[in-house]
């Protein structure tokens, strides 16, 4: 359900929707409570609330930053691992000026169609699909690489970190497919502790004893606020490859630039 959020729905309308939702509900609730329980405002209720309050609070703060660093290292990692791809294959790039002229060339025009095959494939794989043509672009340079025939000791030695940098962006593609296509946010037992936490805080602010029903609706606005704000956050960056915190391929765009320049 979040994914299809996240996927369809812009996310300045998404945080929209949600405040709307929970700081208009939660202001609709107060109204009810307050005609509904007069007696709430007492002042020995006043103290225990007061504290439960506090405490829930506390509870709630840490959990959710909890979630949301754990997301944020994610949505991190992915990054990281792109940018490591993204290098490898410019170093590699670069590199094809140590071979002959046709082995070089040939190599280049693999490597370029598998970067394009790998740009297409990026939004595919995001929303659980496969592109086996880029399965087959990766196969395609490894047999450019297979046909070069070294003649010089420094040929030899680059072509073997070529293979090299083959197997790391060849493991990079699997784990960022898989990655992609079996991550869906995240577990519903996280969702259950997220929703209980944030509807104890909501409730902790409806019973909360406030004689002014100005400062009373004004202090349940801002609680919804704040929820359907971490409930935003959190959603966006349970999808690393999804949305607008989604990893971006701008680092596979790079390589083909530096394939595309006239070589040196």
């Amino acid at each position: 359900m979040s994914g299809w959020l996240v996927s369809n729905v812009p996310s300045w309308l998404l945080l929209l929707g949600l405040n709307v939702l929970i700081a208009g509900g939660a202001v609709l609730a107060l109204r009810f409570v307050r005609h509904r329980f007069p007696g709430l405002r007492g002042d020995e209720r006043s103290e225990v609330t007061q504290f439960a309050f506090m405490l829930v609070g506390f509870v709630y703060a840490f959990f959710t930053g909890f979630i949301v660093t754990a997301m944020w290292g994610q949505d991190n990692s992915a990054d990281d691992d792109m940018r490591v791809e993204g290098a490898t294959a410019v170093q590699m790039a670069s590199d094809l000026t140590i071979f002959d002229k046709p082995d070089g060339d040939r190599i280049r025009e693999a490597l370029l169609d598998y970067e394009r095959a790998a740009i297409t494939e990026w939004p595919l794989v995001a929303h659980g699909h496969t592109y086996p043509a880029a399965g087959q672009a990766l196969q395609r340079l490894r047999t450019a690489y297979d046909q070069v025939q070294p003649r010089t000791d420094t040929q030899k030695t680059y072509l073997a970190t070529s293979f090299d940098s083959l197997h790391k962006i060849s493991q990079a593609r699997i784990e960022r497919t898989i990655r992609a296509r079996t991550f869906d946010g995240m577990p519903w037992s996280m969702w259950t502790v997220f929703f209980l936490t944030s509807g104890l805080v909501l409730g902790g602010a409806l019973v909360f004893s406030v004689e002014k029903p100005t400062i009373h609706y004004a202090l349940v606005a801002t609680v919804g606020v704040l929820l359907a704000t971490d409930g935003f956050l959190v959603i966006e960056l349970a999808h690393p490859y999804l949305g607008d915190t989604a990893t971006s391929s701008e680092s596979l765009g790079e390589v083909i630039q530096s394939l595309s320049a006239p070589p040196t």
